[in-house]
């Protein structure tokens, strides 16, 4: 009996030692693969960026800079001009020297505008070393005073690429005057204007 006794409290000893094995082992092995699978999820979630090409950054850049000239938000403009960006327009006027001029001219004729719109078409890009230019056409839509309003026109806009991002530093835009596309021929009859004879 002593000897079932003495077998039964070794197997029992053994289980024991066994289950406190298992269950000290359990939480560390646990730690690791939890460990891992964050390692493994953290470099999922996060896969190394790639840079795009200039034309692609220069190009996403003047979109969210239209889009936040077109609903209003000078903060979210001012991210992409540098502090001494100079602005020419078509009128006939001296450039606008600096962001904070040209943001204060922003805000004053913004009010008379509502639901502003933007299209940007046939947008060009050129870079070389840290300077870029784009040049595009444009066409703006909107409420002028409660009245529909159309413009369009082009813009050329010069780049310096600060850090790892471009800053806008001349702005030139242009708007199209209605007045060129309607003015009437001058009539064939004019000697300046009728084709030359066939020799």
């Amino acid at each position: 009996m002593k000897r079932i006794l003495g077998k039964a409290r070794g197997k029992n000893w053994i289980a024991g030692v066994a289950a406190l094995l298992i269950f000290a082992l359990a939480p560390a092995s646990a730690r690791a693969q939890k460990k891992n699978k964050n390692n493994n999820s953290a470099s999922a979630a996060a896969p190394p960026i790639i840079p795009l090409p200039i034309p692609e950054q220069i190009d996403t850049e003047i979109g969210q800079m239209l889009g936040a000239f077109q609903l209003g938000e000078v903060e979210k403009m001012h991210q992409y001009y540098a502090e001494n960006a100079s602005f020419v327009s078509g009128a006939y006027a001296p450039p606008v020297m600096g962001w904070q001029n040209y943001a204060a001219a922003y805000e004053r004729d913004r009010g008379l505008f509502q639901g502003m719109q933007v299209v940007r078409r046939n947008t060009s890009i050129f870079h070389s070393g840290d300077v870029a230019w784009a040049c595009y056409q444009w066409e703006l839509s909107a409420q002028y005073e409660g009245k529909p309003y159309f413009a369009r026109g082009q813009t050329t806009l010069v780049f310096v690429k600060t850090g790892d991002t471009w800053l806008i530093v001349h702005n030139h835009t242009s708007q199209i005057c209605p007045n060129e596309a309607s003015r009437p021929k001058p009539p064939a009859s004019n000697p300046a204007n009728a084709p030359a004879a066939k020799p």
